[in-house]
């Protein structure tokens, strides 16, 4: 029985097995061409720093997948040995030479060969959507201010109903005795009567609605001027979940001005153009994104050269505090070690951001009563004297920044 198992398995593992590595190899292939040659060439017909890869097996000398091997491997060795189209590539882009790919192993170069004959990957199918679908939102008004009005009108019907009922029982009931009809009120004569005769209740729902109507006034004051969940259209649908979340990217590169000053600062666009001179497709909405930069910076993808009838991208500001309130990103992301999400929110999740936080004086008092300042081996002259000094008077305490003087008012008042 072990010996038919070990006939039928091994060669069912031995082919798996097999499988798999060819998997690997096409995947590493990928990779490494990712890795070594995206930055200077694309699978297609564009042009970058170098050529465009399609249609090359046909360019160059014959047979091409050893001349390949041999101009990638070391095109300087290649060019040496006399070469024509070798030194023809070279003079066509101003003498400026490849790399030399010697630290690859066959294995791999031949990887990489077999990515440039397979040729670009196929664009991804289009997300198909309904004519004239729009996407789902959110009711707008107060909900709450529907459900109480209808409610109300659900009362009146009731009281209407129960009035004409208890008006034709009592007719019946005056028949019967041989007593006149009763004299019929109507609605409103009814409400009257019954607003009449019992006014205690009537004063406790006065009270109680001019308390719920001032609630309702207070809130609409507190929230003025507070933005929590503002998610305004950008010029360029451009996504932080992609970029920020599944590419990793960090905030940083695009807001350097979070570690070096008061602002984070939105990016311009020649710091887009540091990865979208090379990538001008995207996965979700193809080119029609990427090309409003190009088209900001009069950018011309095929020959890889900038126009003079530039233009600024209208970006929507997101996140604003009031003029007399005094915030700097690098007190908080450096010398605080406070990450971007602790004001921002999950921010590599978001497809279009948002304001996460209600960024309102309550928030930022909380914030500074509960939050540790990390004094000890900050790098920070001024810290390190905090540390010494207070590490004794606050003994078994966490030195908060409202120990440090956070909550006096000239510290964001200014």
């Amino acid at each position: 029985m072990h010996t038919k198992l070990t006939k039928v398995f091994f060669p069912l593992f031995f082919l798996f097995f097999l499988t798999f590595s060819f998997t690997a190899k096409a995947v590493d292939g990928e990779k490494l061409f990712k890795q070594n040659c995206s930055a200077c060439h694309k699978l297609d017909d564009k042009k970058l720093t170098g050529p465009g890869l399609k249609g090359v097996f046909d360019r160059v000398p014959q047979p091409a997948e050893e001349w390949l091997y041999k101009w990638i491997k070391n095109n300087e060795e290649l060019r040496k040995s006399g070469d024509a189209y070798a030194n023809k590539i070279f003079n066509d882009y101003g003498k400026v030479a490849m790399s030399s790919f010697t630290h690859l192993s066959d294995e791999e170069l031949k990887a990489i060969i077999a990515t440039i004959k397979a040729g670009p990957p196929s664009p991804p199918a289009p997300v198909a959507t309904a004519p004239g679908a729009e996407p789902a939102t959110a009711p707008k008004g107060n909900t709450m201010l529907y459900v109480l009005l209808g409610l109300t009108i659900l009362f009146l019907i009731l009281i209407n109903v129960l009035s004409g009922v208890k008006r034709s029982l009592q007719t019946l009931v005056n028949e019967k005795d041989g007593l006149p009809a009763p004299v019929e009120l109507g609605t409103w004569g009814e409400i009257k009567y019954w607003l009449g005769h019992n006014k205690g209740i009537v004063a406790l729902g006065v009270i109680i609605g001019f308390l719920w109507i001032s609630k309702i006034g207070w809130d609409a004051l507190m929230g003025i001027g507070v933005y929590q969940g503002y998610q305004p259209e950008q010029p360029i649908a451009f996504s932080h979940q992609i970029h920020a979340g599944q590419n990793g990217i960090n905030c940083v590169y695009c807001h350097s001005g979070a570690e070096k000053g008061k602002v984070a600062g939105i990016p311009s666009a020649n710091v887009c153009m540091n990865c979208h001179k090379a990538v001008q497709e995207g996965r979700i909405t193809g080119t029609k994104e990427i090309a409003k930069i190009y088209a900001a910076l009069d950018y011309d993808p095929n020959t890889g050269k900038y126009g003079s009838n530039q233009k600024p991208i209208q970006w929507v500001k997101v996140h604003n505090l009031p003029d007399h309130v005094y915030f700097n990103h690098s007190q908080h992301t450096i010398a605080g070690k406070q990450e971007c999400k602790t004001c921002h929110g999950a921010i590599d999740s978001m497809t279009v951001v948002k304001q996460h936080s209600p960024l309102t004086m309550v928030w930022c008092i909380e914030c500074h009563r509960t939050t540790e300042v990390q004094t000890a081996g900050n790098g920070n002259g001024y810290y390190d004297y905090i540390h010494a000094t207070y590490k004794d008077k606050f003994k078994g305490q966490k030195i908060t920044v409202e120990k440090m003087g956070g909550l006096e008012c000239a510290k964001c008042h200014y």
